[in-house]
């Protein structure tokens, strides 16, 4: 687990970003936890990921890992993590074996999120809350391993062009901080 988790991990896209920009993703950023599930299906292992509720009022419709703001009763950033997954995909935390966590990551909302890596068992059953999550499906953690799936790209942000990466399965969009995420699985994963 991080010592600190209100110190991100600057990706090396930093470096293109505004100064201004660029202070705002090293201080005050709110704490966050994602849980990164990974379950064995068929002899495979698949990454679980859900698209969040068009109604939400922060990043409504797009794909994410299960996760949230750590609030006061959260010991940790992994009980943040295990928390956030059972309010919206119904997964236990007694169901999610810890394996380990990635560094904070900056979002352009104002968080540090922590990626924390968790094994589940195939037989897990899905109970999506519909207030947060549309749907809930997995993608073949190889094909999020091969570099040659993932596409580039910029997106204005508060008028400046950042660089992203995304990837494209089964007719769902990966980009952003979910995207960042997976590529630093990668190189962890890879090494």
């Amino acid at each position: 687990m991080p010592a600190d988790p209100t110190r991100p991990h600057l990706p090396e896209a930093s470096a293109r970003w505004p100064a201004d920009f660029l202070e705002r993703a090293r201080s005050g950023l709110k704490v966050a936890g994602v849980l990164v599930p990974l379950i064995k299906r068929h002899q495979e292992l698949c990454v679980l990921l859900t698209r969040r509720s068009a109604a939400l009022r922060m990043h409504a419709g797009q794909v994410s890992f299960p996760g949230g703001r750590m609030e006061s009763a959260d010991a940790t950033v992994a009980e943040t993590a295990l928390r956030e997954t059972h309010e919206e995909v119904g997964i236990h935390p007694e169901r999610v074996e810890i394996t380990g966590f990635l560094p904070p990551s900056p979002t352009v909302t104002g968080y540090a999120v922590t990626p924390v890596i968790g094994l589940i068992g195939a037989d897990i059953e899905i109970q999506i809350d519909p207030g947060e999550v549309d749907a809930a499906f997995e993608v073949p953690l190889d094909f999020l391993m091969d570099s040659s799936n993932e596409m580039h790209s910029t997106r204005e942000f508060n008028g400046v062009e950042l660089p992203i990466v995304e990837f494209h399965h089964s007719g769902e969009r990966i980009w952003g901080a979910t995207a960042t995420i997976i590529q630093q699985l990668r190189k962890v994963l890879i090494k």
